[in-house]
């Protein structure tokens, strides 16, 4: 392939065969464990590769957790789950300084967080105060923890899977508009269709499943993410991923009307960022050497769901964000006259 070319060409393009066919390899694992979504699994494999951070939106019970669990030991990641709570405190997830005996002397020691790992799920993360989620995101931001002036790295491959119970926001912290900007996507997970909640309930009422195997290290993830980025996309595909989240923006003379109607903050520049990183990876896993609109277009909904804020005309008229993204597809024409 023309991908790549340079001098780890054997291992990459040894990676695109591995990418363009995980999408079997790692579904017919994960099968052992989780029915169903499909398009979540492909979003959160694609946020690996990407090296990208996710938001996960569902109703209890629908495996958020497991399915990120399943998904560290399938790529053998060390695996944090954190429960936030309100009474959370920053130095829980990062760590905090002790007094402890060294060598007949007693010294201040840093013992780490669970945020030392590599792939954390920080469950309910809505449920924690502004200043406990900050710590968190800043840590997915710089990749590093400092304590009492001191910077201790974060290893890598480095991922978080924040989830948010949609349903119950009493009580609640949510993130703001600055801080949801740091996720790739906002994947949602929805009840399954009942032949598929039949088999769920089949499986886990029946023998243990078979344990998932290892397929890929972190390392490979590392170097993944570096074939993905290398991966080439037109121009016209990355000018209409910046008209997609351009227009999503309201104000202006030519803006859309219903985008002026119905929206009171538009997506930034992150959001053509990862909707363009995203199509390369998607690309990679249906086998194709380069990224295009049919990417971007099938990105778009995980990547503005979170960025757009819509208004209260919107809602009264029973706009969903994802309705209103489906029209902004609709409106934005991918070559212009």
């Amino acid at each position: 392939m023309e991908i790549l070319a340079d001098k780890d060409y054997e291992f990459e393009r040894w990676a695109v065969e591995q990418i363009s066919g995980a999408r079997q390899r790692i579904g017919a694992e994960l099968s052992k464990v989780i029915i169903g979504q499909e398009d979540v699994i492909e979003h959160l494999l694609i946020a690996v590769l990407s090296g990208g951070h996710c938001l996960v939106t569902g109703a209890p019970g629908l495996a958020k957790t497991l399915l990120v669990k399943s998904l560290a030991q399938l790529f053998n990641l060390k695996f944090q789950r954190i429960q936030f709570t309100p009474d959370l405190m920053p130095a829980d997830i990062t760590g905090t300084e002790i007094l402890q005996q060294v060598d007949h002397e007693r010294k201040m020691v840093f013992v780490k967080g669970p945020i030392f790992a590599n792939m954390i799920l920080a469950d309910e993360i809505n449920r924690t105060p502004p200043k406990t989620q900050a710590a968190l995101l800043e840590a997915m931001q710089e990749l590093h923890v400092t304590a009492a002036g001191v910077c201790y790295r974060l290893s890598r491959p480095f991922y978080v899977f924040a989830t948010q119970n949609p349903i119950e926001m009493e009580g609640t912290y949510p993130l703001p508009e600055a801080q949801l900007d740091r996720f790739m996507f906002n994947v949602l997970i929805d009840y399954l269709p009942e032949d598929d909640e039949v088999a769920v309930v089949r499986q886990t009422t029946a023998e243990e499943p078979e344990p998932i195997e290892q397929m890929l290290c972190g390392e490979d993830l590392l170097r993944f993410q570096e074939v993905v980025r290398k991966v080439p996309i037109a121009e016209d595909v990355v000018r209409y991923a910046v008209r997609v989240a351009g227009a999503s923006r309201p104000g202006g003379a030519n803006r859309l009307d219903f985008v002026n109607e119905w929206v009171t903050w538009g997506a930034g520049l992150r959001a053509s960022q990862y909707m363009v990183l995203g199509a390369k990876a998607r690309a990679l896993l249906h086998g194709r050497s380069h990224a295009g609109f049919e990417d971007v277009r099938a990105l778009a909904p995980p990547v503005l769901r979170h960025r757009v804020l819509i208004n209260y005309r919107a809602q009264a008229e029973g706009v969903a964000i994802d309705d209103f993204v489906a029209r902004l597809l609709k409106s934005v024409k991918e070559n212009p006259k």
